[in-house]
């Protein structure tokens, strides 16, 4: 990599699959062939959808829109495997449809959209901000800077400004973080987080690259967020919740009829795979790190029987099955970038048997696994 452009100097990355045996050409084939599933496979395998001449969008098969998460995850995958066409087609469709340029949110993405680009909601999702800026400095740094939406780094930083600025200098709408705490938010003017969106090691990185007089807000940032990882993540599961209050505990509250995000679902499933790519990245670990063995140690017998039912964080069983079983897997080998237990080895070597999941709930599963795979063989890397 280029350590002139980036200030990072790390020049090697682990590739686990070639800790474990797995021979070189069979990881690489393996690459390529879940690249092609994921962008150009058949209609109940990819999530890629080219639009027009030079857009595209990632679907959430499950709901059947467009969402944030998917397109700055898309983005991500691309950079890091240098397609620069797929990331170009996907940040297009991402700027002329999510992208809102007046109101309350005006700089911020609209988290969900329809296929044919109309906005579901106006407001945004945090997850896919921090996203979307890694992905743009990282294809600044590997491609070059363009004109227009593709001068990559400064699109990057105009998301961070509007991101930590909301709100201030008479600009309307909240900020993305709580300017106390430095903790990122569920959505904007929310009072509470999400454990899984807590991304230290982009934090560093915005520390080098957004505007200067933000830097040290993100250095922070990332200290907090890894302190903040320690807390959330339970001492004997490793498991965290969805939501959580900004101590750590469940975020419990909820209205009449809405769904709970107090147990270990879903986005929760995250935290140990970005806790893995931190440590890989960094190698700081504030406590955070003892959460991915403990994930390992609770949760390999329902590996080895296949089974994954949802859990309060604490081990009990909330529900029979869980909406996302191959992505407790993915994350959770990818926890191993940061674990170092008796079943960690195990953990990758069941992961490398696992195939990509086809179907309606395919996308989410298949997002998680993808970078899982990057990550365990070296290929996550910063750019």
């Amino acid at each position: 990599m280029n350590t002139q452009n980036t200030g990072i100097t790390k020049e090697s990355y682990r590739n686990v699959f070639r800790e474990i045996g797995i021979p070189q050409d069979q990881i690489e084939a393996r690459l390529q062939e879940v690249f092609h599933t994921f962008f150009y496979g058949g209609e109940d395998e990819r999530v890629y959808y080219p639009a027009g001449d030079d857009m595209a969008y990632i679907v959430d098969t499950g709901n059947l829109d467009v969402r944030t998460e998917g397109m700055s995850y898309g983005m991500m995958i691309c950079v890091q495997l240098n397609k620069k066409e797929e990331f170009d087609r996907l940040w297009k469709w991402a700027k002329t449809y999510m992208w809102m340029d007046s109101g309350v949110n005006e700089g911020y993405f609209a988290w969900s959209c329809g296929l044919d680009g109309t906005k579901n909601s106006l407001g945004p999702a945090p997850d896919g901000e921090e996203f979307f800026a890694m992905s743009l400095f990282f294809a600044s740094h590997r491609w070059g800077d363009g004109e227009g939406i593709f001068c990559y780094s400064g699109e990057a930083r105009a998301i961070l400004r509007a991101c930590l600025h909301k709100g201030r200098d008479g600009r309307p709408g909240c900020p993305m973080w709580n300017q106390e705490n430095h903790q990122i938010l569920f959505v904007p003017g929310s009072d509470f987080t999400d454990p899984s969106y807590h991304l230290p090691h982009f934090y560093e990185l915005f520390a080098l690259w957004a505007d200067e007089e933000d830097r040290e807000f993100w250095k922070k940032a990332a200290d907090a967020s890894r302190n903040y990882l320690a807390k959330a993540c339970h001492p004997v599961t490793g498991f965290c919740a969805e939501y959580a209050e900004f101590d750590g505990t469940p975020m419990s509250r909820r209205k009449e009829n809405e769904p709970r995000h107090d147990w270990f679902f879903s986005d929760a499933y995250r935290t140990a795979a970005n806790i893995g790519l931190d440590y890989e990245w960094f190698g700081k670990d504030k406590g955070q790190r003892a959460a991915a063995d403990r994930i390992q140690r609770f949760l390999i017998e329902n590996e080895r029987k296949g089974a994954y039912p949802v859990y309060e964080v604490d081990g009990t069983i909330a529900e029979k099955s869980a909406l996302h079983p191959l992505a407790i897997p993915a994350t959770v080998a990818q926890a191993s970038l940061a674990a170092d237990n008796e079943y960690t080895r195990e953990w990758i070597e069941r992961f490398w048997k696992h195939s990509m999941r086809t179907g309606k709930w395919r996308y989410y599963d298949n997002c998680l696994y993808f970078f899982a795979f990057l990550a365990l063989s070296g290929n996550y890397r910063m750019w």
